[in-house]
């Protein structure tokens, strides 16, 4: 507006810019009208009213959970192998699972349920030397069907409660009719851990990353289709790497390895240990767990070499990969194979 003003001063004279400039004087004394006032929203926006969600990982999968979910002790089991005791109850609800050489050149699994609890598990078997290195870090309870008095004093001395067939008053422990003795032998996990919800929950025992924890080319993790592990003469278990369950899928002497309803037993993580073998207890074998060795963690079809290491009874197994940083398992369940160092591993690309 004051360019124009100008412009037309100059064509038509002073006098004309005189009038012009007294008509602006007097519309700059007026008002300019008020603005609209907006309307307000027919709904009205809430803002910080949400609250942040609780986040907790359950101890012995690293997967996440609610929080209240964890706050129970866990239960731990020496659960027989024999091809008589086969399927066994619920493995693939476990946490951690075990396999440790026993007399015969035969396998045991001493296994850990926490995140998912059943009713019933078994077939429940009698406790060996190395079960206390191996059940201390958890606390919670330890069920087991007896065994040498030496073994169940050593069970005893931890910090677990034992809940022992042999022993057993209360009707917690059963025999299942189906199944030939003495491989019949069923816990009621259900009742167990009601009468003993007031023990302290799990420590966490491993260390937990992403779903696919090896992809560090630090770890130079190698493909693995297959795992193939040799205990002895009558025991060669192995696991086949399965894309579209995300899963390692376990077999026993080349048969697949089936839980109790027919699932294949199977497992997010595979850790196996190479451990020396104690034999002062005369045809009994005892895992040596106190001390190191070489360790190799397969995860998500890949496999990294490493160590492990676990320094006394109740302190948990420490594993490093060979560049020094921590082997991380995927969140889920996971078994340790405990092999002697007289047996064989091999990984298959």
């Amino acid at each position: 507006m004051a360019t124009g003003v100008r412009a037309n001063f100059q064509r038509r004279g002073f006098a004309f810019a005189a009038v012009a400039a007294a008509a602006l004087l007097v519309a700059g004394c007026q008002q300019a009208p008020p603005e609209p006032t907006p309307e307000p929203s027919a709904e009205a926006r809430p803002v910080g009213s949400s609250q942040p969600l609780a986040v907790a990982f359950s101890p012995l999968r690293g997967t996440s959970t609610d929080p209240a979910a964890p706050a129970h002790p866990s239960l731990a089991a020496k659960i027989d192998n024999h091809e008589d005791a086969r399927p066994q109850i619920a493995l693939n609800r476990t946490d951690l699972v075990f396999e440790e050489l026993v007399e015969g050149g035969l396998t045991r699994y001493l296994a850990v349920w926490h995140s998912d609890l059943p009713d019933d598990i078994g077939p429940v078997r009698s406790i060996r030397p190395m079960d206390p290195d191996i059940a201390s870090p958890l606390g919670g309870v330890i069920a087991y069907s007896g065994g040498q008095d030496q073994f169940v004093a050593m069970m005893m001395a931890t910090p677990l409660v034992n809940v022992v067939f042999d022993l057993d008053e209360t009707g917690l422990f059963s025999r299942a009719d189906e199944r030939p003795g003495p491989h019949d032998v069923i816990l009621d996990a259900a009742e167990t851990m009601a009468r003993n919800a007031k023990l302290a929950p799990p420590p966490v025992l491993f260390d937990y990353g992403t779903a696919d924890p090896l992809a560090d080319p630090a770890l130079a993790a190698a493909p693995t289709s297959r795992i193939a592990l040799v205990f002895s003469e009558g025991r060669s278990p192995s696991w086949d790497w399965d894309a579209g369950s995300s899963s390692w899928l376990r077999s026993q002497e080349g048969v697949a390895d089936l839980e109790a309803g027919g699932a294949r037993v199977r497992a997010t993580n595979v850790v196996t240990l190479e451990v020396g073998i104690d034999w002062r207890y005369g045809e009994v074998p005892k895992t040596v767990l106190i001390g190191s060795g070489e360790a190799w963690v397969s995860v998500g079809g890949r496999t990294a070499h490493g160590t492990w290491a676990k320094d006394a009874a109740a302190s948990p197994i420490e594993l490093t990969a060979d560049d020094a940083s921590p082997l991380r398992l995927a969140p889920g369940n996971t078994w340790i194979e405990l092999l002697p160092e007289r047996g064989r591993a091999s990984f298959t690309p």
